[in-house]
């Protein structure tokens, strides 16, 4: 059977749907490529430091204050790594024996009183 032919209007829409498509897709590789970048930059600069045969003790805040992004984006890390030892906590509760929640339940305490 030969095959219906589809309206110019639909194809417009399709054509249309597939260029939004096609720059939502150029939009969020050129942010994945500029993340990208950053990192490398910042990667750069910590191994410039380490690297420096003058530098006797590594100072973590001098690096996080003087290397451009890397404060914010290990404080992002921390709490994406927060977020997930505690989806991992909540996961492993239900194993739990009651010594040991009641346990927990007293570690908390102690640290809130």
């Amino acid at each position: 059977m030969p095959r219906k032919p589809t309206p110019i209007n639909e194809l417009k829409n399709k054509n249309l749907t597939s260029k939004n498509e096609t720059e939502k897709n150029n939009e969020n590789n050129t942010g994945e490529e500029s993340e990208v970048e950053n990192l490398s930059q910042m990667l750069a600069s910590v191994l410039s430091y380490l690297s420096d045969e003058e530098i006797e003790e590594i100072d973590l805040e001098y690096l996080l204050n003087h290397t451009k992004g890397l404060r914010e984006w290990w404080e992002h890390y921390l709490e994406n790594n927060r977020k997930q030892i505690e989806k991992e906590i909540k996961q492993s509760l239900s194993s739990l024996s009651m010594k040991d929640l009641e346990n927990i339940k007293k570690m908390i305490s102690e640290k809130n009183p």
